[in-house]
């Protein structure tokens, strides 16, 4: 019986090593938001930018060292469905959006 069929991963798959080092970047990510939201000091459409792009690289750090979700053979299925699941989120948020800036517009 492979591993695949029992449902075990092989032994090496996850280190403690490998979860420090996601927790630490997952630790310094929110800390870094944390910073960006609290000080105030840049402006606000600078502010949104850095807290989205340090939640997007967040979302990655967590896809890689704890879901163990990578680029490999394996793992293709797994990130189809994520970034298809992606884009279908997006549409819907943008969608949202879109209608209610243009019911919005057309209230005023």
């Amino acid at each position: 019986m492979t591993h695949e069929e029992n449902g075990h991963a092989p032994a090496g798959h996850a280190t403690v090593g490998k979860y420090m080092i996601g927790f630490v970047l997952a630790i310094v990510l929110t800390l870094i938001s944390f910073g960006i939201a609290v000080t105030g000091v840049q402006p606000k459409y600078v502010a949104v930018v850095g807290l989205v792009l340090a939640a997007v690289v967040q979302m990655l750090v967590h896809l890689y060292y704890f879901l163990h979700l990578d680029l490999s053979r394996e793992m293709q299925w797994n990130f189809i469905s994520i970034v298809f699941t992606a884009i279908i989120l997006l549409i819907f948020v943008a969608g949202t959006v879109w209608v209610i800036f243009s019911l919005n517009s057309r209230m005023m």
